[in-house]
């Protein structure tokens, strides 16, 4: 039998995901982030051949990936983020797996697993409790072009490449709108993490 709870922290791009983790570690969790594993296998050539031959052998000239001009490519059309999930995710599931049992072993007893593509992985089936994070697509909009430093355009084509936010409703057992100040949010992620 399992000795922890495992959160799967979802939702839109721009809409606040990772600050909500920030909060989930704050109130004790250990975060795995799909993120980061995302990166990690970046470093493994065979991810990086295939990535080039399907998307260009541009995004990684001298061995180092151009994640812009990859993201740029892959949300491009919806089959070509299809693509991109269908050549990363078994890697990025295998580091997961890997990392979730050093945890357990080491006696956490609250992971959370922050993945925009939580669903599309299929990981959410391992999920106790699954909570996403949405917020007005013109919030995000402006979020996400002051982080990233991209236009309007491709700022929407990330955002149109995702899961609606009807999705996420239908699908998570906690929504988290966040439209307002970090206090908030703050707020309503505490609320959340106590009910569970």
């Amino acid at each position: 039998m399992k000795s922890y709870k495992l959160i799967g922290l979802t939702g839109t791009t721009g809409a606040g995901k990772g600050e909500t983790a920030e909060i989930l570690r704050e109130l004790g969790c250990e975060i795995i982030s799909a993120d980061f594993l995302a990166r990690e296998i970046m470093k493994d050539r065979l991810v990086l051949d295939s990535l080039r031959l399907h998307f260009g052998s541009d995004i990684a000239p001298d061995g180092a990936l151009n994640r812009a001009l990859l993201a740029e490519r892959a949300f491009a059309s919806h089959e070509k983020t299809l693509l991109l999930n269908r050549l990363t995710h078994p890697y990025i599931s295998e580091l997961f797996t890997q990392e979730l049992g050093r945890l357990s072993k080491n006696g956490a007893e609250r992971i959370v697993f922050d993945a925009s593509q939580l669903f599309e992985s299929g990981l959410d089936v391992l999920c106790d409790v699954t909570i996403a994070v949405t917020a007005d697509e013109k919030t995000r909009i402006n979020r996400i072009t002051a982080r990233d430093g991209i236009d309007e355009e491709a700022a929407r084509l990330r955002i149109g490449a995702q899961l609606t936010d009807g999705f996420f409703r239908e699908n998570c057992d906690f929504i988290i709108e966040n439209n307002d100040d970090k206090n908030s949010l703050f707020k309503k992620t505490e609320t959340i993490f106590n009910r569970i």
